[in-house]
């Protein structure tokens, strides 16, 4: 029929909508060359769209819906259908990975991804790629590019100084001499407020150089270093079901799929394993011995 003419032609990549920041289309690591036979291994529906996604440039939209509406052959389920089966071959992984929150930002990040691969990859292999991938900054984002770098919070306690008392007026040279005694403070737990107070405590009437009177002060009380809390293992990065976006680990999704979407979908049954053929046989063996007893 027409619609598994998998030579029919792909839409111009540069056409493709791009996703929001933080999603899309990622190509994983030690990808072979493009070649004519990269997808003969699929059926006609799989192949002519992995040739699409193949030719899609990096944080491409990668949902359902876009990649119907991409090309002219295959509706929104067909589609999903597809990628299920491309994930299943090895090709596709979904995941959401935690980042760290940006300056002045609280609460956990997401980014979402669709890790897509020229090169059919085992379970195993997307695991421990996955596992050990470090997310770049976004495509498309526009870097913030300063002449001179925002001061940071030791530099601005120690410039904020002279406005609790003028005895202790630094100048831009003194905070950042004094930035680095200051910044390990910070370190150690203080508070900017409780490290103002620590200096300023206290003043002679004069103080005939500021600088060196508050360098002292930081090294003579400098507090303890506190001690390390037990390291907590947060997991970075989950996987996501192809087709439902339930997470989980890699592990525990097998060809990319969730246990109730792949037996939905009509997945292949899973290849026992020698262990099992093993212990069926026995099985069998010792059902045999009993009726010849019998």
């Amino acid at each position: 029929m027409a619609y598994e003419n998998s030579n029919a032609a792909l839409p111009a990549p540069a056409a493709h909508p791009m996703a929001k920041p933080g999603y899309g289309k990622r190509s994983a690591p030690d990808q072979q060359r493009r070649k004519p036979a990269d997808f003969q291994h699929l059926s006609p529906r799989e192949a002519y769209l992995a040739s699409l996604i193949d030719q899609l440039p990096e944080n491409a939209a990668m949902d359902a819906k876009t990649l119907a509406k991409a090309q002219p052959l295959y509706g929104q389920q067909a589609v999903r259908s597809a990628l299920n089966e491309l994930g299943r071959a090895g090709h596709l992984r979904r995941v959401r990975r935690r980042i760290p929150p940006a300056q002045g930002e609280t609460g956990t990040r997401w980014v979402f991804h669709t890790f897509w691969s020229r090169t059919a990859r085992d379970d195993e292999w997307w695991a421990g790629t996955l596992e050990g991938d470090v997310t770049p900054p976004e495509a498309g984002t526009k870097a913030v590019v300063a002449d001179v770098p925002p001061p940071s919070e030791a530099y601005d306690t120690l410039a904020r100084l002279g406005l609790r008392d003028p005895r202790l007026a630094l100048s831009a040279a003194d905070c950042t001499a004094l930035e680095e005694l200051a910044g390990e403070w910070l370190a150690r737990g203080t508070s900017p407020d409780q490290l103002s107070q620590v200096l300023v405590a206290g003043l002679p009437d004069q103080v005939h150089s500021p600088r060196a009177f508050v360098r002292r002060r930081l090294v003579d009380r400098m507090p303890p270093e506190r001690p390390a809390a037990p390291a907590v293992r947060v997991a970075r990065l989950l996987v996501e079901c192809i087709d439902c976006g339930v997470p989980g680990r890699a592990e525990a999704l097998p060809g990319g799929l969730c246990r109730a979407c792949a037996g939905r979908d009509g997945g292949a049954e899973p290849v026992p394993t020698g262990r099992q053929v093993r212990d069926a046989q026995a099985w069998v063996e010792e059902i045999r011995a009993g009726l010849i007893r019998a």
